[in-house]
């Protein structure tokens, strides 16, 4: 029995991203953790259109078949995981659309984050910590970033350095740490 269950959401839809291997690789890392359950939420499989609720977010009134499916998988998850690329500075476009989608689902809970790209897409993570805090969603301080030059052979093939393997254990204990503060929050 899972205490928690955390979703690790791939922010990439893209034909031949990088995306689905970094996101195996966390999954996989996080597979021999006690009490929790982490889970693949792929984007790909929820296609959202560019938002198209009349109502803010924050009321909770959807109205779109989309949309009440994406909430009711986010509403189930403790915490979350985004992995993204960075694509201009920032996060992917589909990620910042799917998070923009909805508001009470995220609140009061925790996230971490995990990215790739030519900097190691750490720009993507501070664009994504000023949503997750308008969202009252806390993020841990451990990050992980994935440099397409040395962490990707040809800029394509997922071998991430070893290096990554004990700061993915200090994303998942903070991050599960987090989590489990902030479920007495929801309850």
């Amino acid at each position: 029995m899972y205490d928690l269950k955390i979703a690790v959401i791939l922010g990439s839809t893209r034909p031949g991203r990088n995306g689905k291997a970094v996101a195996d690789w966390v999954v996989d890392r996080s597979g021999a953790r006690a009490g929790v359950e982490y889970e693949l939420v792929d984007l790909a499989d929820y296609p959202l259109p560019h938002l198209d609720e009349a109502m803010p977010p924050a009321m909770g009134q959807y109205q779109g078949e989309h949309t009440k499916a994406w909430a009711a998988k986010i509403a189930g998850f403790d915490g979350y995981i985004f992995v993204t690329p960075e694509y201009n500075h920032s996060t992917s476009a589909v990620l910042k659309n799917a998070i923009d989608y909805l508001y009470g689902e995220w609140n009061n809970k925790a996230a971490a984050f995990v990215s790739y790209g030519s900097l190691g897409g750490a720009r993507a993570i501070e664009h994504l910590r000023t949503v997750a805090s308008e969202l009252q969603l806390a993020h841990v301080r451990q990050q992980l970033s994935f440099s397409l030059f040395t962490d990707f052979e040809n800029f394509s093939v997922f071998k991430p350095g070893e290096q990554h393997d004990a700061a993915a254990t200090t994303l998942f204990d903070q991050l599960e740490s987090w989590t489990r503060a902030l479920k007495t929050v929801r309850v």
